[in-house]
């Protein structure tokens, strides 16, 4: 038997989300139907560019938002339904400077901080009606880890596994059958992934967001009870309201967010086409 080639050898022990691409650059994807799954009004930021230009690209882009945000603030005025509202709103405004509609736009309700206490198996199933309903080619969620657990913080870190355990059971019929029997929805398996917010080390795609990165500054200056002084004394959703120097301090913070490399910006992802049951791992010798 020929010994085997060097390189060969080498990208069968590399792991694949070292060399996984799509078949189409993400960049011409057209006609998609586009999932992400976030834990807060305001995760999505780190795909704002991608989205955007996906959506120009005539692709429809849904998004389901696990809970209201209705604790992320410092300001002792506030109360948590004021803030689920002010959050509410801030996530609709900055989807529309994507192009995204607010009827494409979904939240479950639940209390920030408090994800993973939360029913599971509801949680899930809200999560497998949306993915049946909505019958994604691509979902976009939390890295929930490749070979390992990723930490995230606790809402981020639950919400990236219950988005994949509920992709897993969206695609057979006999799990929540009441979509299937009373909703009259099918079973329906994702085929593509593209994980955000996990180590740099794991990500094996980047996408050129050429061309919306000032799409994803006007949608991140929306986030003003987040990424101002809103934060500790929030004066109104209209950053006029603010000092002059906490203006600019805000959309200074939000034009750093956009990594860029050569003057290109690019929004990086793991990705990953495949069962559900191996989107966490590498594949077993």
């Amino acid at each position: 038997m020929r010994p085997m080639n060097f390189l060969a050898l080498l990208l069968l022990l590399l792991p694949v989300a070292a060399i996984a691409q799509p078949q189409t650059p993400v960049e011409e994807w057209t006609g998609k139907t586009i999932l992400l799954i976030g834990g807060h009004p305001d995760d999505d930021h780190q795909s704002h560019g991608t989205l955007a230009m996906l959506r120009d690209h005539g692709n429809e882009v849904y998004l389901v938002t696990m809970t209201t945000g209705n604790v992320g603030t410092k300001d002792p005025k506030l109360s948590r339904n004021e803030l689920a509202q002010i959050r509410r709103q801030e996530e609709v405004d900055a989807l529309k400077a994507l192009g995204i509609a607010e009827d494409h736009y979904f939240n479950l309700g639940y209390d920030d901080g408090r994800l993973e206490y939360a029913d599971r198996e509801e949680a899930i199933g809200k999560l497998v009606y949306y993915i049946r309903k909505l019958k994604p080619d691509v979902l976009f969620a939390f890295d929930p880890g490749y070979n390992y657990q990723v930490w995230h913080k606790s809402d981020h870190r639950a919400a990236g596994y219950l988005a994949a355990d509920a992709v897993r059971a969206a695609e057979w019929r006999l799990l929540y059958e009441g979509h299937i029997i009373q909703d009259g929805l099918e079973a329906h398996r994702v085929p593509e992934f593209m994980f955000y917010g996990g180590n740099v080390e794991d990500k094996n795609i980047s996408v050129n967001i050429s061309g919306y990165d000032d799409e994803r500054i006007a949608a991140g200056m929306n986030y003003v009870s987040q990424w101002s002084s809103g934060w500790s004394n929030y004066r109104g959703p209209h950053l006029s309201a603010y000092p002059e120097e906490d203006q600019q301090a805000m959309r200074d913070r939000v034009t750093r967010r956009i990594v860029r490399k050569d003057g290109v910006p690019y929004e990086s992802f793991r990705y990953y086409e495949g069962p559900p049951d191996s989107m966490g791992r590498a594949p077993r010798h």
